[in-house]
């Protein structure tokens, strides 16, 4: 069997503290930090929760010099319940909604959201 095209996805920030309690309250999970593998290098990371065993693509908040945060074409969508769910989360906590909970036919719902950081995220359900 072939594996899912991506392996790990990296969401960059410039405000680490509260970039981890944005997620932390609107996946409603805690993230874990990732120790530094790169000496001389100013990186820091903090994973989201995730399964060897699970689907999907793993990933990480990540703070590195000369990396910006805020749109870059790239969109990840995180798997929720309800979208609607996490994008009410995510307007509490100090992001904002870009679009309400939509369908996408027989392959759900999504909605869109901005976090604190400026970087537009994905949120998926199928109800």
């Amino acid at each position: 069997m072939k594996p899912n095209p991506v392996g790990w996805f990296e969401i960059y920030v410039q405000d680490m503290k509260r970039a981890k309690a944005f997620y932390e309250a609107v996946l409603q999970g805690k993230l874990e930090q990732i120790p530094n593998p790169t000496a001389g290098t100013e990186l820091e990371m903090w994973s989201f929760p995730m399964s060897q065993e699970g689907y999907g693509a793993a990933g990480a908040l990540a703070k590195m010099e000369g990396c910006a945060s805020g749109g870059g074409g790239t969109l990840v969508y995180f798997m929720c319940e309800d979208c609607a769910v996490e994008a009410a989360r995510a307007a509490e906590h100090g992001g904002r909604i870009f679009k309400e909970k939509m369908s996408i036919g027989k392959y759900g719902f999504i909605a869109l959201v901005f976090d604190t950081e400026g970087n537009m995220i994905g949120l998926h359900s199928m109800h």
